[in-house]
Formats: C-alpha cells, sequence, structure tokens
C-alpha cells in the first residue's frame, strides 16, 4: 500500500512539473513552423519533449507511465489536428 502512495505522489509531481512546463512553453511561445499558431506550436514542441521525457523514464511504474504516454500522446494528435484546423 505504502508503495503505491508513494508511486502516485511521484506521478503527481511528474504531473504538475510536466503541466508547468507545458504552460511555461504557451506562456513563452516560440519560432513557429505554424505561422500563425505560435501557442499551439509552443504546446506542440512541450508534449514532444514531455513524451521523449516519458519514453527515456524507467519503465516500471505500475502502468502510469504507458498511460501518460499514451494521453500525451492523444494531446499531440489534437493539437496537431487544431494548428490544422486553423490553416484551412
Amino acid at each position: 500500500m505504502r508503495t503505491v502512495q508513494v508511486s502516485r505522489r511521484r506521478g503527481a509531481r511528474f504531473a504538475l512539473l510536466a503541466a508547468g512546463a507545458l504552460g511555461f512553453g504557451v506562456v513563452l511561445g516560440c519560432a513557429s513552423s505554424a505561422p500563425g499558431q505560435p501557442r499551439m506550436q509552443a504546446a506542440l514542441d512541450q508534449l514532444q519533449a514531455a513524451r521523449a521525457e516519458l519514453e527515456r523514464a524507467e519503465a516500471d511504474k505500475g502502468g502510469h507511465r504507458v498511460e501518460a504516454l499514451r494521453l500525451v500522446q492523444r494531446a499531440i494528435d489534437e493539437v496537431q489536428a487544431g494548428i490544422e484546423f486553423a490553416r484551412r
């Protein structure tokens, strides 16, 4: 039981750090390969960085790392769809 609580706390901390990094990237903006969409591009860049970190993380996380990877990929797909929609 204690291991699960510690694992959840670490997962919550990671989620907060990832959300903070995403927010920081969105606020700062960046050079955009999506003209007119600097915040969406910044979000995409941060999500891709988060995915790379999750891929490099130790595998044994009780399925939480795998689920986080799935959700980050879904978010990447949605941001890309939003960028494409705005280009029409």
